[in-house]
């Protein structure tokens, strides 16, 4: 039987999301903590414009660098799912980086750009639309 692959899903997506959160978490966590010793072991302030840049970037490095090598996050993988282009397999960092820059804000407006994949007819949301990329499942039978 032929493999097709079928779009993700919100609540398959979802899950992928809180597993990558939790894994995130602890990268992030060592992340802040290499830094201990830049600060003499005090905390670091809440607010700092720095510190939230340079955790930002992390969190990009995260899902870009995986969505571009591999086309998966260890979230997705456990979700078996997997980030392809419109047009082609892979997706270069280019379209992954406006994809998390698009995902960014579609948490930033209340999940309303990820709420989309609910009344849409592929099952995209809206940072899928616009970054031409999309969440496939993998290894499913038909």
């Amino acid at each position: 039987m032929e493999n097709r692959k079928k779009n993700c899903g919100l609540l398959r997506r979802l899950g992928a999301i809180f597993y990558d959160c939790l894994l995130l978490s602890a990268v992030l966590f060592f992340c802040t903590l290499i830094l201990l010793p830049l600060t003499h072991g005090q905390a670091i302030a809440s607010g700092n414009i720095p510190f939230d840049i340079y955790l930002y970037l992390i969190t990009y490095l995260y899902f870009v660098w995986q969505w571009s090598h591999g086309g998966q996050t260890l979230g997705m993988r456990a979700w078996k799912i997997r980030i392809e282009g419109v047009n082609t397999v892979d997706v270069p960092w280019q379209l992954a980086s406006l994809r998390f820059l698009l995902a960014c804000m579609s948490w930033i407006i209340f999940g309303i750009g990820f709420l989309w994949s609910l009344i849409d007819k592929d099952q995209l949301t809206l940072h899928d639309r616009y970054s031409r990329t999309r969440l496939k499942l993998i290894n499913v039978h038909d």
